[in-house]
């Protein structure tokens, strides 16, 4: 017991350093663009390309593992990321960021997925659930830290992405010197939309809608804070708080959802998302504290949304089915912030920086409208017949391997036991 919490010690501990390295490199490179003077159309295709990449990574990740093994993956993919933060601080052009971006995407998702079937490794159903939020805790804690990080620096020089390049190496050794014995082969998870459909439909659009909201905000607010006129570290400050806001939000806005109609609680958080996105569009507030405010409530009630959309569908999914359902809604909503700050951008250069919140708004109103419309279509699940509410991370903070670690799959995990003792 003692050995293997040393084992999953070690890597958290590479998670941290993976996702401090993630945080920093995703904020600094919208905003040493902004201050080069790039198009916002032309930075928001950086997180197009990074999603893309990810989602890429998400389906593709498990054959390469497969093929040359998970040490071998990770510290190839680990050993890309690094260099491609150094390369980004030397080529500072927005065509090679566009392209380097896509291959930090793939590679982020082929070592978290490593990390994860490692922690899955060494989970029981005792620790499954503490294994599961400290991931989920450490990986948040790594985005915000390394966001934050970006105040201490110079965006204009090359230091930041030095740092980021570090941070990344870092996350390598605790993986690659661990004597551990290589995880099972990780799991591949298809797509199968018109069976998503049919087991939830608000889950399957609500979740596309988030993602286009979450992937327009994730990747456009450094450049609107910068066109805005905001230092530095208040941009930093107000990214790391959506995120934190949002991570706070979680656990009584699921509560609620265990026992009213999901579907009403998505409703409400997705009003309140896009009433803060349009009070931004529309007064542009001058003062700092306002802005930083609205920021937080918005990310507060828009990061919310993922994990009760998700919880509403396995209500009407069975048990077996989490990780098959989780996974594909994981996908639409990689589809989701491809289509994000690719609508972001131009809509933001032909209307100016806040436009970004006119975007956010009519994915939040499109929400809350679907999700009236179906509540009425359809009756809830019962209160005591609902999938209890399990905490998860937003969207690409995520990969379908990192489903298996969730207390919600161990009656999966439990039955592909028993087939493999009786084969």
């Amino acid at each position: 017991m003692r050995k293997n919490l040393i084992s999953v010690f070690a890597l958290l501990t590479g998670t941290l350093f993976l996702f401090l390295g993630n945080g920093l490199h995703g904020l600094l490179l919208p905003m040493r663009g902004a201050f080069e003077g790039y198009a916002t159309t032309m930075l928001g295709l950086l997180g197009t390309s990074w999603a893309t990449g990810f989602v890429l990574g998400c389906l593709m990740a498990p054959t390469i593992v497969k093929r040359i093994g998970h040490v071998r993956a990770f510290s190839g993919f680990a050993a890309l990321i690094a260099i491609i933060a150094l390369l980004t601080g030397m080529l500072v052009d927005p065509f090679w960021w566009i392209a380097l971006r896509a291959v930090t995407g793939f590679s982020i998702a082929g070592t978290s997925m490593i990390i994860e079937s490692w922690l899955n490794e060494r989970a029981t159903n005792e620790s499954r659930g503490l294994i599961f939020s400290l991931y989920i805790a450490i990986t948040l804690i790594g985005t915000v830290g390394g966001q934050m990080t970006v105040a201490l620096g110079d965006v204009t020089t090359p230091l930041l992405f030095m740092l980021a390049g570090i941070l990344y190496c870092l996350a390598m050794l605790p993986t690659t010197l661990s004597t551990a014995a290589s995880p099972q082969p990780l799991k591949q998870v298809k797509l199968d939309i018109p069976a998503l459909y049919r087991t939830s439909p608000i889950a399957c659009v609500g979740i596309m809608l988030i993602g286009i909201a979450n992937g327009a905000f994730g990747t456009l607010g450094a450049v609107f804070g910068a066109n805005a006129g905001l230092s530095s570290g208040t941009i930093a400050v107000m990214m790391s708080s959506a995120i934190f806001a949002g991570a706070v939000m979680q656990l009584p806005a699921g509560r609620v959802s265990d026992r009213v109609d999901r579907r009403l609680v998505l409703a409400v958080l997705a009003a309140v998302a896009a009433a803060a996105g349009l009070s931004l569009f529309v007064f542009q507030p001058a003062s700092v504290a306002v802005l930083l405010t609205l920021t937080a409530v918005y990310g507060a009630t828009a990061n919310a949304l993922y994990p009760i959309a998700v919880s509403h569908a396995n209500d009407f999914a069975s048990p077996e089915d989490f990780v098959k359902v989780s996974g594909g809604l994981l996908l639409l909503y990689g589809i989701g912030t491809i289509i994000g700050p690719t609508l972001g951008g131009p809509i933001m250069s032909a209307v100016g920086p806040y436009a970004l919140f006119m975007v956010t708004c009519w994915a939040h109103i499109l929400i809350t409208a679907y999700a009236i419309i179906r509540s009425r279509r359809r009756a809830a699940k019962p209160a005591d017949m609902r999938d209890a509410y399990t905490t998860i991370n937003p969207g690409t903070l995520t990969t379908p391997e990192s489903l298996q670690l969730s207390p919600r799959a161990q009656p999966q995990a439990a039955d592909e036991q028993q087939e493999e003792r009786t084969e």
